[in-house]
């Protein structure tokens, strides 16, 4: 299975808190992403991307990258194709 990257919930939320940000969206404009990509990320729904990082890291200085994320192996199959998704699961092709 491949890696991806996860946030480390807890801490990043209260170096959150220590830094100053009272709300997704005051920390969201430091980190010049939307606030739902924020909300999204922090519910667990998306896993961080490049952009959502270097914001984190921006924004939370001197927070390094080992103390908010850390690399796991990911659940998802990625590179399998939706054609052979579907035969796995036993759905017919699109057409």
């Amino acid at each position: 299975m491949p890696f991806t990257v996860r946030l480390k919930n807890d801490v990043f939320t209260k170096a959150v808190k220590l830094a100053g940000f009272p709300s997704d969206y005051s920390l969201s404009k430091k980190m010049e992403i939307n606030r739902s990509t924020v909300a999204r990320v922090l519910s667990g729904e998306l896993n961080p991307g490049p952009v959502f990082i270097a914001g984190a890291l921006k924004a939370l200085t001197p927070m390094q990258f080992d103390d908010l994320f850390e690399v796991v192996r990911s659940n998802q199959n990625l590179g399998v194709d939706d054609d052979a998704k579907r035969a796995a699961h036993g759905s017919r092709p699109a057409a």
